[in-house]
């Protein structure tokens, strides 16, 4: 009797509170009137979430189900997507206190446990609940409520029939309510989306297959990038620039009190935000197994608008105008630590939610394979104006580390290399607009760096006319800046374009006209404006394409000579102070600090597997003789470990490998690397005489 009294109270609320008692009950009687308030409405659900699992009347389950999905005291909001957010986890959690009930009922001798109902009836009734008087997207509430419940996290709660009948429930109320829906981005939209999101994984492949992905996909991509419950085309990062202010000691601050920071605060608590990735996989889902391509163009199109709308919020931003490298200087603590994290995390998930879908549009790109070529261009070409657009993300959070990532840029590129001439079309479109100069601006900088990193994988399919229009021109302007810590990533980029160019064999002829320049270059920038690594890949570069079989090599044989010989002459004067490490290697980790002699030895060690063999012959006791200048221990033990990895880690082919082996043990190699060139007996000594330290 109890329960029926709690049940009939927890109804009245429901609709709403028509008296003093029930208002106050559930709090939402303040002063003198009924209101109904937050509060109010999570002490309805918690009620309700109770009763759900206590009632052993299947009828009654049924009642409060439907009188759950239509209760204007729980829909009290027009937009009230947190409610429906609640109402998922109403049925999860009574689903998952129903097998607790039943796995204390088999320990249990009561007899009023087991006058409950099973968790196979109870499932029963909660899915009648979902009937006409509630709209079809409501269903969905009650239906993926259940199956989280009991599915989620491999829980296996269901007999496998009920399980299937309920899957196949939650697909076809999906379907109609996809059908139903009159406004993209509407509440019923983003539930449906929502839903989904929350439970994909407990759907079995059979009944995902029947989703109807070609009206899912746009109001997912709807929901996730436009909407206002998702990231509502990024308009937030425009908002929170008038709450970036500048204090008295120059440095910025983003209150974490500010208005926006709650705004942003609030919009990564939402449902759609906070289950973005559930959202993009269920995205790729759809991408991969839509009949019609339109909407998968349509999709493309809509992440690349999106992306924009995103770095033109960015650009207009205070904080885009405080480099990487400075921000702590120009940004004030609190910012750094409270503020500025939850920001950077709401960007990296959009930036990995963005690079999701890229990556199942490009790989149904790659399946089918039978799309005209002008709109597989046209795709690869959006995926890769989307990356550009997130740059001033993913520079922050790394490229390697996200494999996806490089799966859509290489990817992206790989089909373009197919179609040059719209290679060319977006290499112009994304041409750094300053004639000359470099641009102050650290936005405009990331975005060259972008440019100069895309133009380094062209170079190898572009004509060499245009590589020399678009890209050596633009690097060349670069190859100038010093000593500027703030562009030292920009200026390896630009020396790594150069080098591919050069590296092209279409190219050789114009990098006979710019290899002099390049060099004398190269050695005015090291170390002050290269560091150590890019300086040793530039030399081992050089080397590699002035010496046969390369063309350049046939009209300037004595070009990889002369490169060597300025090395040489440099090795005696060189600092043997360590080098400042700033770049990283690959896997993330710091390389090995060396100093500039250490470096140019480093460099020739590099070159030896390109030379000619007489050449090699050559340089082999000079590299020698230079190890034995260097006068910190550590570093000349790195010089000789990586002179013995080149001659025997299969580097140099066989002819090369066989006069090392010759040098190293029978001309006094192994002597000149490690003695100086002497004997390390102290001889000479005749031929079986004993020596000083022999017992006889």
């Amino acid at each position: 009797m109890a329960i029926d009294k709690s049940l009939s109270t927890l109804l009245r609320a429901l609709q709403s509170p028509t008296t003093e008692q029930d208002a106050s009950r559930y709090g939402a009687y303040i002063h003198g009137r009924v209101v109904i308030t937050e509060a109010y409405i999570t002490r309805l659900l918690s009620s309700a979430t109770t009763l759900l699992t206590l009632l052993s009347n299947p009828l009654n389950v049924t009642l409060l189900t439907s009188q759950l999905l239509t209760a204007p005291a729980v829909w009290h909001s027009a937009d009230d997507l947190q409610a429906a957010s609640r109402l998922v986890g109403v049925f999860s959690a009574a689903s998952l206190e129903k097998i607790h009930q039943e796995q204390r009922l088999r320990t249990s001798q009561e007899t009023l446990a087991r006058e409950a109902l099973s968790k196979e009836q109870w499932a029963i009734a909660v899915v009648r609940g979902a009937d006409d008087k509630s709209p079809r997207w409501k269903h969905s509430l009650a239906l993926g409520g259940l199956l989280i419940g009991f599915e989620s996290h491999e829980r296996h709660g269901l007999p496998l029939a009920l399980r299937r009948k309920i899957e196949e429930a939650t697909v076809q109320a999906t379907n109609l309510a996809l059908e139903e829906v009159e406004n993209v981005g509407d509440l019923s939209s983003n539930v449906i989306c929502m839903v989904l999101g929350y439970g994909f994984e407990t759907l079995s492949s059979t009944a995902t297959s029947k989703l109807r992905c070609d009206l899912l996909l746009p109001l997912l991509i709807e929901t996730m990038l436009f909407s206002r419950n998702g990231l509502h085309w990024g308009y937030f990062l425009g908002i929170m620039d008038i709450d970036v202010s500048q204090n008295a000691d120059i440095k910025f601050a983003w209150s974490i009190g500010s208005q926006s920071y709650l705004q942003i605060q609030k919009m990564a608590s939402r449902p759609v935000v906070d289950c973005l990735g559930s959202l993009s996989r269920l995205a790729s889902f759809c991408v991969a197994n839509v009949l019609d391509d339109e909407p998968v163009f349509r999709t493309s199109d809509s992440v690349a608008a999106f992306t924009k709308c995103l770095c033109i919020q960015w650009q207009q931003n205070k904080l885009s105008e405080i480099d990487v490298s400075e921000e702590s200087l120009y940004l004030s603590q609190d910012s750094m630590t409270e503020s500025l994290p939850l920001l950077w995390q709401v960007l990296k998930s959009t930036l990995f939610t963005t690079i999701i879908i890229q990556t199942s549009i490009l790989g149904r790109l790659i399946k089918l394979g039978t799309r005209p070529p002008v709109q597989t261009a046209i795709i690869a070409t959006l995926a890769l104006h989307a990356l550009r657009d997130l740059y001033f993300i993913s520079s922050r959070f790394g490229h390697n580390a996200f494999s996806q990532y490089s799966y859509v840029y290489l990817t992206s590129i790989d089909i373009l290399s197919r179609y040059p001439d719209q290679a060319e079309l977006f290499v112009r479109d994304i041409l750094p607009t300053r004639s000359a100069g470099l641009p102050e601006h650290p936005q405009e900088r990331n975005q060259d760096l972008y440019y100069l990193n895309v133009a380094e994988q062209f170079a190898l399919f572009l004509p060499s006319g245009v590589c020399e229009e678009l890209f050596l021109q633009v690097a060349y302007r670069y190859l100038k800046v010093g000593n500027d810590s703030r562009l030292l990533e920009i200026f390896e980029a630009a020396h790594s374009v150069v080098l591919a160019v050069f590296s092209c064999p279409q190219n050789y002829a114009l990098a006979i006209d710019h290899l002099t320049f390049y060099i004398s270059n190269l050695f005015e920038a090291f170390p002050q404006g290269l560091s150590s690594r890019q300086f040793r890949l530039a030399v081992r570069s050089l080397v590699r394409v002035t010496t046969p079989p390369s063309r350049i090599a046939e009209s300037q044989p004595l070009l990889s000579s002369a490169i060597l010989e300025l090395l040489q002459s440099r090795i005696s004067s060189g600092s043997t102070v360590q080098l400042s490490s700033d770049s990283k290697q690959s896997n993330g980790s710091y390389q090995t600090t060396v100093s500039e002699q250490a470096t140019l030895i480093l460099s020739l060690i590099d070159s030896l597997p390109f030379l000619p063999v007489p050449d090699l012959e050559e340089w082999l006791p000079l590299v020698a003789r230079s190890l034995n200048l260097i006068e910190d221990s550590a570093m000349a033990q790195l010089c000789r470990n990586r002179l013995w990895e080149v001659m025997s880690n299969g580097e140099m082919d066989f002819a090369r490998a066989q006069l090392c082996v010759e040098w190293w043990n029978t001309r006094g190699g192994r002597d000149m690397v490690f003695h100086h060139g002497s004997s390390s007996n102290g001889g000479p000594f005749m031929s079986g005489a004993l020596g000083e330290a022999s017992k006889l």
